[in-house]
């Protein structure tokens, strides 16, 4: 039996898992993952989050001392409702059920939720005192998921990371930014875009990563972080920012079929919490991330 600590990872054949995965690794960890799409990687447990049985069966052979939960529903435009809360709130009532019934408590579970539970939020940057007001359904099943788990906090170590919008390599091109720089890839002349108004606090997802594994280190438990770059970034300046690394302009045109009703038009978030607990740490720009897209072998 290998002496190296145990980290389970929820969602690891998912794009942010495969990021987390990797620096588990470099920092030591022996990683296992759980997943509802079968994986090659050893370790690796293909389980629904709905299904109890097979999940505390996962759990107690693991015997994970540390658990970062990425899996989820994501994509915000997600077609059946349900499943937000589905698997954002009930699998991962399920998880902390499993974790706590085990012999072997972790010292820390990082749990993702999103800045989405703040929704149309107006001022200055968010920080995590900031009024919520969820305005879909991703964001609701977030911030249940988040009142939730504070039921097990007497029982779990658990830290609650609000990561905002962040991209990179491998991410779909569903979401806006990959969207965007595989257009510029394929030398479109015309892209379609829905509300062109947004803007967000865009991040690397290997900062994001980065902040993650800080965070392990130093196990918060109780406490809640904004994951964020700390700037907010508009839809035409990330636009710009490709014309400029690509050579060309685009055309873009408005579909209203894109057009989200309850489309949150501003997300900026205060990183100070985040700062004050892990010091300094390095951010990567998004003109870098999207030159390091737009470069890549790797398809969205």
């Amino acid at each position: 039996m290998s002496s190296k600590p145990r980290a389970l990872v929820t969602g690891l054949s998912g794009f942010t898992g495969r990021y987390m995965e990797r620096a588990l690794t470099e920092g030591g960890y022996e990683v296992f993952g759980i997943g509802s799409h079968p994986s090659d990687s050893p370790g690796y447990f293909t389980v629904d989050l709905e299904d109890r049985p097979a999940l505390s069966k996962a759990v107690t052979e693991v015997r994970p001392d540390v658990v970062v939960h990425l899996a989820g529903i994501a994509f915000v435009g997600h077609a059946d409702a349900g499943d937000f809360y589905r698997v954002n709130l009930i699998g991962t009532r399920n998880l902390l059920e499993a974790l706590a019934h085990c012999a072997h408590v972790p010292r820390c579970v990082l749990l993702a939720s999103s800045a989405n539970v703040y929704g149309n939020a107006k001022g200055g940057p968010l920080t995590e005192d900031s009024p919520t007001a969820p305005a879909n359904d991703y964001a609701v099943s977030k911030l249940a998921m988040e009142h939730m788990a504070r039921l097990w906090a007497h029982r779990l170590p658990v830290v609650m990371a609000r990561p905002f919008n962040y991209t990179g390599v491998g991410q779909s091109d569903r979401f806006l930014l990959p969207k965007i720089v595989e257009h510029f890839r394929q030398g479109r002349q015309v892209i379609e875009l829905g509300n062109v108004d947004v803007a967000r606090d865009f991040s690397d997802v290997r900062s994001v990563v980065d902040a993650y594994m800080r965070l392990i280190r130093i196990a918060p438990a109780g406490e809640t972080f904004n994951i964020c770059s700390g700037r907010a970034v508009s839809l035409q300046q990330a636009l710009d920012m490709m014309e400029e690394i690509s050579g060309y302009r685009i055309e873009v045109r408005v579909n209203p079929d894109f057009v989200r009703a309850n489309e949150v038009k501003c997300l900026h978030g205060d990183r100070a919490r985040l700062d004050a607990a892990l010091g300094a740490m390095p951010w990567i720009p998004l003109h870098d991330t999207l030159r390091w897209m737009y470069e890549s072998r790797e398809p969205a």
